[in-house]
């Protein structure tokens, strides 16, 4: 899609922030983060009983040990194929380093309103403090913060949006997911009958971008939207819950399915990009974010280009 001055999807106007919104204890949801469910998502209501609709769990373990690495990379063919996403165990990234991050990333939404403001987005970025894709003062809001950074390689790193807080514990984090997220690209081009080590290398030195969202309680959760239904233009995008608290939905057959977080597994979800170079074997699912009512969600969200 090209962009325009009137459709800028590299930019967002600012608009108030939703976790500022909760603090003054709201009794209903503003107009404009309202959304008809019925009318903007006129498929199936999200549905997670049913055990044959639940995105597969895969054990990195597995693919890399030879008495299983058939079985489990037919597995995740499957995975890639009928889902574009599935959930990902014995990864490689050290519990330490993600729960650090956790800490780090609830931290910083936790700041009083004028510490967050210093990372800011500006005119013309997405780069930073703020929401994403708002290009109308008229639209629909999401209920949702997020701080937007690039990460790898280090010097597309815009370093005066990264909060001081957790610039250490988010380096060593990126490179961490940078080395998981290799290896899982190596192992989805097996399942292709492509050459591993090739696609590998290529996402080792590969464009990291990191977001983390948060979405805070909501008085009327079912009326509203943490995201928006997509499908990321990445090669692949990891996701970290940290809260274990079901709320990333994934469109399967006709059905809104919540991930079931799993403790310490990251979710894989397949990109526009992974779906042309699988020749559209694999498929970018369209997923969204719901919220509740209890308390704040927040999810860590790499892409891999």
């Amino acid at each position: 899609m090209s962009t325009t001055a009137t459709l800028n999807l590299g930019s967002s106007i600012p608009v108030p922030s939703v976790k500022e919104l909760v603090a003054q204890t709201l009794d209903a949801v503003p107009q404009r983060y309202l959304w008809n469910v019925d009318r903007d998502y006129p498929t199936a209501p999200a549905f997670s009983g049913d055990s044959s609709l639940q995105v597969p769990v895969l054990d990195m373990a597995r693919l890399v040990d030879p008495q299983y690495q058939e079985l489990e990379l037919q597995k995740l063919h499957d995975a890639c194929k009928n889902w574009g996403m599935f959930q990902l165990i014995g990864h490689g990234v050290s519990n330490e380093s993600i729960k650090n991050m956790h800490i780090k990333t609830r931290n910083f939404f936790d700041l009083t309103p004028e510490e967050k403001k210093q990372y800011a987005q500006k005119p013309g970025s997405l780069e930073g403090y703020g929401q994403a894709f708002v290009i109308s003062e008229d639209q629909k809001l999401e209920w949702c913060d997020m701080i937007f950074l690039k990460a790898i390689p280090k010097n597309t790193r815009k370093l005066e949006f990264w909060p001081h807080n957790f610039r250490g514990a988010l380096d060593t984090y990126t490179n961490d997911m940078r080395k998981s997220a290799a290896s899982i690209i190596g192992f989805i081009a097996m399942g292709l009958g492509l050459d591993a080590k090739t696609f590998s290398k290529a996402f080792e030195g590969g464009n990291y971008d990191v977001r983390m969202n948060c979405y805070p309680p909501c008085p009327e959760p079912e009326r509203v939207i943490g995201i928006s239904s997509h499908v990321d233009i990445s090669a692949i995008t990891l996701l970290s819950d940290c809260d274990q608290i079901p709320g990333l939905q994934v469109l399967k057959d006709g059905q809104w399915v919540f991930i079931q977080p799993i403790t310490d597994a990251i979710v894989v979800n397949m990109g526009i990009i992974m779906e042309v170079v699988s020749n559209g074997i694999y498929k970018a699912p369209y997923h969204r974010a719901a919220v509740n009512r209890q308390k704040d969600r927040i999810l860590e969200y790499l892409d891999a280009d």
